[in-house]
């Protein structure tokens, strides 16, 4: 082994050591963890996937709500209708 693949066998094993594949290879290895982790991180995603649709869903309430009492011509009026359609039906 030559000087040149010595230095690039240290540089590889240093990427490697940066990376924590050591780590990563031993939490994979812990079907325990691997389960707990997953399951942690599906339930903060479905949480934040819930607030945001929430509040995006509450931005667009407020816009309509603004739009139907400015009564714009044409979208005002198209809103009205739709919303006393549903009243209807209920």
């Amino acid at each position: 082994m030559t000087g040149r693949d010595r230095e690039r066998i240290d540089a590889l094993l240093q990427i490697l050591e940066r990376l924590r594949v050591e780590e990563y290879a031993r939490h994979l290895c812990d079907w325990r963890r691997v389960i707990w982790t997953s399951l942690l991180s599906g339930v903060f995603r479905g949480l934040g996937f819930t607030l945001g649709v929430a509040l995006l869903g509450a931005l667009a309430a407020l816009l309509v709500r603004n739009v139907v009492v400015e009564n714009i011509p044409l979208i005002g009026g198209f809103l009205a209708e739709v919303i006393h359609a549903i009243q209807a039906r209920m």
